[in-house]
């Protein structure tokens, strides 16, 4: 890791030279200059590494400690005690070898906690760093390390198992042999569901003489029993002690010298005064950070009407669409469907969609490509019948208005669109919109390619850190996906994927 801090430099040498050879002026150039300048000091005065661990929830396990008990965190202190100090260790030896980081001041450390820790468990270390410095100033941390955990097949950093047997998604093309569609997610992507173990709770059902295989075909309730015979029992992401998960992090804490990734997934029901006490006892227990994510926190963005009755009932609450004004403030939303140019027509009421009309953009060629707003005019034609009317200012601030609206997209587009338009100016929440859309079943295979147009147009218009209303990342499998710039992102992995 300290040769990966050189080569890093290189790169950044060679960033800076192609700047400075761009034609630029150098006042343009300057600031961009000066970061990557001061980057590249950083980078060599303290010669910053990260080493760290994941599997932590699976060594546990094997060991048969449930997860955030006394005994576990125990444990794990002794786990990164040990890493820490040794961590150092290699980290002075390397000072002799190499020479310390630039900036190393012994003075200044002295009062440091973590610093102390290491002198009290290891006082000749402590010696050694006084005579030779450290060739890093800070070694430790604790990343998501959420790929590298679905490579491993183990739990990810110091988190719990996500959950010992799960749903897993594959992606399919539906229109192969034999391909079974159980879901339809925002975007119209097509996947198969499939039982899935956790891969040490497989290994877990082996030697205790389970057949994997035979146990997928179980019912919940006898799979539930033979997962309390296991030792993820109570220590997987849904059922671990939630203030006990931190105080396992606080006390690791003290052993690891930059930050720790960690979320604490809560119940929906869970009360503020619990979410109090979890980042309380972050705080008493020496976390830098801590993440806090109860489940369908972000969901509630856009529903407005979502109650339940006293006795938990959900109940459907009608009410009227707000009436529409004859002047209705327009986007004109351009994109690329099936690579194809197309335009959509995105009537605004309260900053939120009310009306939606979309085609391919060779359909649409009387309108400038560099318009962006307009106005939709509903009005009775010479028959009598109600008419959309476009109209805009053009660059020298006149008005033109184009009759017609319907007649710059296919009629059954036209009439598809209208219905849409009705669900959302009667305020169902844009997720559910999308998803409804996405699963439309239409045979004809322009009206399949509309529909995905549709599906990108209202994505814009959905606010970042809005949850989707099937909200399971199909790579992790955990409730984390979040629209961002109409992009689906989940928080735990990092999983993400665009229209």
């Amino acid at each position: 890791m300290d040769d990966i801090i050189d080569l890093e430099v290189e790169k950044i040498d060679k960033i800076i030279e192609k700047i400075n050879a761009d034609p630029e002026p150098e006042e343009i150039k300057a600031v961009e200059v000066r970061l990557w300048e001061n980057i590249r000091k950083k980078s060599l005065q303290g010669r910053r590494t990260g080493v760290g661990i994941t599997a932590e929830g699976d060594m546990l396990a094997a060991l048969g400690f449930q997860y955030g008990s006394d005994e576990s965190i125990d444990f794990s202190e002794k786990v990164h005690k040990t890493l820490a100090i040794e961590a150092y260790r290699s980290s002075v030896e390397m000072a002799k070898l190499r020479g310390a980081f630039p900036i190393f001041d012994a003075t200044k450390e002295k009062d440091n906690p973590f610093i102390n820790r290491i002198k009290d468990a290891d006082p000749d270390l402590y010696q050694e760093m006084l005579s030779y410095g450290r060739r890093n100033i800070s070694l430790l941390t604790i990343a998501p390390t959420g790929t590298t955990s679905l490579m491993t097949q183990t739990s990810s950093g110091i988190e719990p198992v996500f959950m010992a047997s799960y749903t897993r998604r594959r992606k399919i093309n539906p229109n192969d042999k034999d391909a079974r569609t159980d879901m339809v997610d925002e975007i119209g992507d097509h996947w198969e569901e499939y039982q899935v173990f956790h891969h040490n709770f497989s290994t877990w059902l082996k030697v205790n003489g389970h057949d994997p295989k035979e146990v997928e075909n179980m019912d919940n309730t006898s799979l539930n029993k033979l997962i309390e015979q296991s030792p993820y029992h109570k220590s997987t992401a849904n059922d671990v002690d939630w203030v006990k998960k931190v105080k396992l992090q606080g006390t690791v804490q003290k052993w690891v010298d930059h930050s720790i990734s960690v979320t604490v997934n809560i119940p929906e029901e869970t009360n503020e005064e619990m979410v109090a006490q979890i980042y309380q006892t972050g705080w008493e227990s020496g976390c830098k950070g801590i993440t806090v994510y109860r489940d369908g926190s972000r969901s509630g963005v856009l529903v407005a009407n979502n109650t339940k009755k006293k006795d938990s009932e959900e109940s459907i609450i009608e009410h009227n669409a707000p009436k529409r004004p004859q002047t209705l403030e327009a986007e004109i939303v351009r994109f690329q469907n099936n690579h194809e140019k197309w335009v959509a027509v995105v009537g605004i009421f309260n900053e939120r969609p009310y009306e939606i009309f979309t085609g391919p953009a060779e359909d649409f060629l009387f309108v400038p490509v560099w318009l962006e707003k307009a106005w939709v005019i509903k009005e009775k034609n010479e028959g009598g019948r109600s008419q959309y009317n476009l109209q805009y200012k053009d660059k020298d601030g006149y008005k033109v208005t184009i009759e017609g609206l319907s007649r710059s997209f296919n009629p059954e587009y036209w009439n598809y669109a209208k219905l849409i338009s009705g669900v959302l100016r009667h305020g169902m929440p844009l997720p559910y919109v999308v998803d409804m859309v996405n699963n439309l079943h239409l045979n004809d295979e322009s009206l399949n390619t509309w529909k995905n147009g549709v599906v990108r147009a209202l994505k814009k218009y959905i606010p970042d850190g809005t949850a989707p209303s099937q909200n399971i990342c199909p790579e992790c499998g955990e409730g984390a996906l979040i629209y961002e710039e109409g992009c689906l992102n989940c928080k735990s992995c990092g999983h993400t994927k665009c229209g």
